[in-house]
This record gives structure tokens, sequence and C-alpha cells, in this order.
């Protein structure tokens, strides 16, 4: 079945070039030219994926991102960030607002295909059937992406889910930063420790009262409470 991906870009040359790139990996490819047209498109088409420019007038692409986010009919469709500010706390800043992935401008279309391969193959392997997590006040059920916290529903990103579900699935053993990376983003995606530091923090904070559920092992990663 044919994927389908949002491209939303002010720039028109590179609306055409993600176009062809991604047309030609056999994807269906919808455009939008600003942050508005992006987020109606968003609601009305339900995208297997996003990618996102942040360089836009108006409503830029961590202000989308953020909306994205709060809508529950968005909320859960993978978004990679395309970004001009190479700095460290930019690409930080658009992790902590819901993004999965970025690439830093200028980039080959071969790494942005590579990239946009990884976030759907992550989420076509939450997608498939599994058993249902129980653990604490904890339920995972992957088949469907849904987790209960004392019965009820959280809203999580992509990357918020599988981390998730990676410490679930060992309850009270650490893994390490490493090992989260690889479980919770996939092994071809380049990242910095910080970056599940940032995811971290962002899931602790959904789970409220509850984020002790999460425990900080200095020095080498994170593990779920028994």
């Amino acid at each position: 079945m044919s994927r389908t991906v949002l491209v939303i870009d002010d720039e028109p040359d590179l609306l055409k070039l993600l176009d062809h790139a991604l047309t030609r990996e056999g994807y269906t490819v919808l455009t939008a030219r600003n942050g508005a047209q992006g987020l109606s498109a968003a609601r009305l088409h339900s995208p297997h994926a996003i990618i996102l420019d942040v360089m836009m007038p108006g409503v830029d692409g961590f202000e989308l991102c953020k909306h994205l986010r709060m809508d529950p009919a968005t909320a859960r469709i993978p978004v990679l960030l395309l970004t001009a500010k190479a700095e460290e706390h930019d690409r930080i800043l658009g992790l902590e607002l819901g993004a999965d992935d970025y690439v830093t401008k200028p980039f080959s279309t071969r790494e942005l295909m590579a990239r946009v391969k990884a976030l759907l193959r992550r989420m076509e392997a939450a997608d498939e059937p599994s058993e249902v997590i129980r653990t604490g006040p904890l339920r995972i059920d992957a088949a469907r992406r849904s987790v209960l916290l004392s019965g009820k529903p959280l809203a999580l990103t992509t990357t918020e889910f599988n981390l998730l579900q990676a410490l679930a699935q060992r309850p009270g053993r650490v893994l390490s930063r490493e090992e989260l990376i690889s479980r919770a983003r996939g092994e071809d995606v380049t990242v910095l420790d910080r970056t599940i530091d940032v995811h971290v923090a962002a899931l602790r904070r959904k789970l409220g009262r509850r984020q002790d559920l999460i425990e900080t092992v200095r020095g080498i990663g994170y593990r779920l409470k028994e």
C-alpha cells in the first residue's frame, strides 16, 4: 500500500524537489506552502508522515509541530523537521515540541529518504500485533498504539510510545541511552545522548504525578519501576 507523506515548506523549488524524490520512492505526496495549509492538510488526509520546514513566515515549523501534537487527530503522525539551524538547542527544541527526527539543511535527498523510511518502519513495527504489556498502572497496546495510565489514555508521539514500550518490556532492567536510541528511534538515525534525555523528560511530563515510574540511573540510562 502506498504511503502518504505531507511536505510543508514555503520554498516552491524545495517542494518540487521533495515531491519528485518521494514520488520516485513510491510515496503519495501532498504539499502545503504554509503552516495553516499544512495543519489543514494533516487533519484532512491523516498522512503517514510529515516533513516540516522550521523557517516559514507566519506559523513556523516549531509552532506548527506543537499544534500537531496537541490535536488528537494528528498527535501520532511522525514528524521530521527540516532546519537550517544547526545549533544543538534548536534541534533539542524541535524534539521537545514532539518532532520524531530532524535533518539539517543543506541535506542530501538520499539521507532524507532514508530518514523517512526509518520513521515509517518504526510505525509499521509498532502496528504489528503483539501482547498487551501491563506493568503497574500502565497498559500498553502496541497493536492499537494506545497507552492507558490508571485507566486514562495518554497521547504520546511515535518516539515517546516506542521509548515507553522498550522500557516496559523490561521493567526493573536498566537500558542504556544507546539501547534506547536503537529501540525508540532506529539504528540508522544519528542522534546525541541528550536526545533521549529530551524524550524522557517529555514522557515524564505526560505521566504527571506518576513520572517517578521512569528512574534515572546516573551515568548509564533509564529503567521502568517494577
